[in-house]
């Protein structure tokens, strides 16, 4: 079971309000700042950290769980509207499973952001 994940971002301003506005159709929120440091989580719980830093090299894949369609769709306009880069747009990927349905958004640093939804599309019909 994971307690949390820290990125090392370039620009901790720019990644600080990149994560603020994409991770928001999540219910994330801005949870702590120390020093160079952002937490990103619920009540007082960081879940997500970043950090300045000068290498982010190799690059992460992150993936978050959403309880539907709309808010992976709802993540990937918001992550798009904050600068993030298209990697893949909302849609089902069936050679994952019938019901993987996800989008995929690359932050200001390259790391790749997904938020998949696992609802078998017969749930919809």
């Amino acid at each position: 079971m994971l307690d949390h994940i820290g990125l090392i971002i370039h620009d901790y301003e720019r990644s600080k309000k990149f994560y603020q506005f994409a991770l928001a159709p999540l219910g994330y929120e801005l949870v702590m700042e120390m020093g160079d440091w952002a937490g990103f989580g619920w009540g007082d719980k960081p879940e997500l950290l970043i950090k300045g830093g000068s290498s982010t090299a190799p690059a992460l894949h992150i993936a978050f769980r959403a309880e539907d369609r709309e808010t992976v769709q709802a993540f990937y306009l918001a992550a798009i509207q904050a600068g993030g880069k298209e990697k893949d747009a909302p849609a089902l990927r069936p050679e994952f499973h019938q019901g993987y349905y996800n989008a995929v958004v690359l932050d200001p640093d390259g790391h790749k952001l997904e938020v998949v939804c696992h609802i078998p599309s017969d749930a919809f019909e």
